[in-house]
C-alpha cells in the first residue's frame, strides 16, 4: 500500500510541476535532495557503524544476557506469555538497550530478531499476538536517554548545540511510552473479554 502512495505522490508532483511550469524547479529540487541525502548518510554512517559494532561486541561478550537480567523484572510483567529464558527476551532487551542509546537504525536488526522469536512463540499464526503488538509499541515509542542519531542529524545540519534537545526528548519519549503501553494493555484486555 505504501508503495502506491509513494508512486502517487511522485506522479502527482511531476504532473503538477509540468502543468504549472515548474518542471525546472522540480529537477533542481530532485538533484539537491539527492545530494543532501548522500551527504547526510555519510555524516551519520560513522556513528551508526560504531554503535552497531558495540552492540555486536556486547552480544558476543555476554553483556546482552546481563542486560536481559537487568530488564527481566519489568519485561516479565509486560510480556507475561514470553518465557524468561527464551531468545525473544534477550532480543527484546537488546532492542530496548539500543533504543535507550537513541540508535534507531542499530536497533532495527535486534527488533526484527525479537519479532521473529515472538512469532515463533505465537506458533506462526497469521494474526499478531498481544506480545508482538506490545513490542511494536515499545520499539516505536521507546525512551531515549541519549538520542544519538537525532543529535548526529542536528550536528550535520550545523547545530551549535546538538544535544540541547535531550530534556525534551526524555519528556516526550517517557510520555509516549506510557501512553502507548497503557493503550496496548487496555486494548489487549478488552479483546480478551470479547473472546
Amino acid at each position: 500500500m505504501l508503495n502506491y502512495i509513494w508512486v502517487f505522490m511522485l506522479v502527482f508532483a511531476l504532473i503538477s510541476a509540468i502543468l504549472t511550469g515548474n518542471s525546472q524547479a522540480l529537477s533542481a529540487s530532485v538533484l539537491e535532495g539527492a545530494s543532501e541525502a548522500v551527504t547526510l548518510l555519510i555524516s551519520i554512517a560513522g556513528i551508526l557503524c560504531f554503535w552497531s559494532g558495540i552492540m555486536e561486541i556486547a552480544k558476543e561478550s555476554g553483556v546482552t544476557k546481563a542486560m536481559a537480567k537487568l530488564f527481566a523484572p519489568i519485561l516479565s510483567k509486560l510480556f507475561k506469555n514470553v518465557p524468561k529464558n527464551s531468545s525473544a527476551f534477550e532480543y527484546i532487551s537488546l532492542n530496548i538497550s539500543a533504543n535507550l542509546l537513541g540508535l534507531g537504525n542499530a536497533a532495527t536488526p535486534l527488533g526484527l530478531s525479537a519479532m521473529k522469536e515472538l512469532k515463533a512463540l505465537n506458533h506462526n499464526k497469521p494474526q499478531a499476538s498481544d506480545d508482538m503488538l506490545l513490542f511494536v509499541v515499545l520499539n516505536t515509542a521507546s525512551i531515549q536517554l541519549i538520542p544519538t542519531t537525532l543529535c548526529a542529524y542536528r550536528q550535520s545540519y550545523g547545530s551549535s548545540a546538538p544535544f540541547e534537545i535531550i530534556p525534551a526528548v526524555w519528556l516526550t519519549s517517557v510520555i509516549a511510552l506510557l501512553v502507548g503501553v497503557t493503550v496496548a494493555k487496555t486494548l489487549s484486555a478488552g479483546s480478551r473479554k470479547h473472546l
